[in-house]
């Protein structure tokens, strides 16, 4: 009888990628990610335990969306006061266009307590430098 393989905390190595999302499309791109960040992409892959890497997004403020979606697309959150708050996507990008790729690639993961610790091994930056040079990431294309 052949027993399933189920890796352990800490038996995978984490590799660290750095994606350049200059002219990518969010969704394509935050789909990649999130692959990434969960450890779908390799063949030990277990769904309780944290079998990811690390992923670097350079150029946050240049990503894409088609259509009329820097428009229409509204972001709405509570405040605890009555009513929401809202924003479409080109305001968004205006003032936090890091948080454009993050939220797109948080509702990717599953929601349970792994997302909110596979989350911080997402690292957005706005320009083409980040600081993370001692990790030899490698380059992932998209």
């Amino acid at each position: 009888m052949q027993k399933t393989y189920m890796a352990k905390p800490g038996e995978v190595a984490a590799q660290w990628w750095v994606v350049d999302a200059e002219g990518k499309v969010l969704g394509r791109l935050a789909r990649e990610i999130a692959v990434r960040l969960m450890g779908k992409h390799r063949p030990s892959y277990t769904a309780h335990t944290d079998t990811g890497d690390f992923v670097i997004v350079l150029n946050c403020d240049k990503v894409t969306l088609t259509g009329n979606k820097w428009q229409k697309k509204e972001y709405r959150w509570v405040t605890g006061y009555t009513g929401q708050k809202s924003e479409t996507a080109q305001s968004r990008r205006q003032r936090r266009p890091d948080r454009i790729i993050y939220d797109a690639v948080r509702r990717m993961l599953p929601k349970n307590k792994l997302s909110r610790k596979l989350i911080k091994k997402l690292k957005i930056y706005t320009g083409d430098e980040h600081p993370h040079q001692a990790q030899q990431p490698q380059v992932l294309e998209v």
